[in-house]
């Protein structure tokens, strides 16, 4: 997805222990954990919105049925 490697991830990793501390690493994790949990469920949401219509279009309405069996 970013094309970072392992040493990359370590240096990255190594500054935010530096700069946040021991004890603040779980609970900014958990943070990023939870936040990006809610963005795939509103795009998710989005999509699902986008191909509803689509999907409606393709079957025929109740009224077109009605009228094709008389």
């Amino acid at each position: 997805m970013f094309n970072i490697g392992y040493p990359e991830m370590v240096l990255v990793l190594a500054i935010a222990l530096i700069v946040f501390g021991p004890k603040k690493l779980p609970e900014i994790g958990r943070t990023i954990g939870q936040s990006l949990r809610e963005l795939k469920r509103a795009s998710n949401e989005i999509m699902s919105a986008v191909n509803e219509p689509e999907e409606d279009e393709e079957r025929p309405k109740k009224h077109e049925i009605e009228e094709g069996e008389t």
